[in-house]
């Protein structure tokens, strides 16, 4: 099991990755972050994203579909931003966001390994 900064620094070893957060989507707070740019905010990208993640979560519940989000891809000209919210008992109401190179990488390998993070992650 691996603590919440082992967690991120784990995922920046994803080939591609440019920065990453663990957000509490109920708040928009981000409760820990790896990587970024000084051009790119990761922050405020993170928390813009829980209106994404919010509005999703939603229109499952008016489907009354019985599932839940494995993840949700964005994809940009020159990036990938995966956000994939954790099923664990500990971390509901959370989602690890990942900002990838689309250049560098490789989308499917990514969302294995950010699958394998989540599993390690000890909230």
């Amino acid at each position: 099991m691996a603590n919440l900064d082992v967690a991120l620094k784990n995922a920046m070893q994803i080939e591609g990755a440019i920065g990453v957060a663990l957000v509490d989507y109920t708040s928009g707070m981000t409760l820990g972050v790896a990587g970024g740019t000084a051009e790119l905010d990761l922050t405020v990208a993170a928390a813009g994203n829980t209106d994404v993640v919010r509005a999703k979560i939603r229109t499952i519940e008016m489907l009354n579909l019985n599932d839940e989000i494995e993840d949700i891809l964005i994809t940009l000209g020159a990036q990938y931003h995966v956000i994939r919210p954790l099923t664990g008992r500990n971390g509901k109401g959370l989602f690890l966001y990942l900002m990838l190179s689309k250049s560098r990488a490789n989308l499917a390998l990514a969302r294995h390994q950010l699958r394998g993070v989540e599993e390690s992650l000890e909230l």
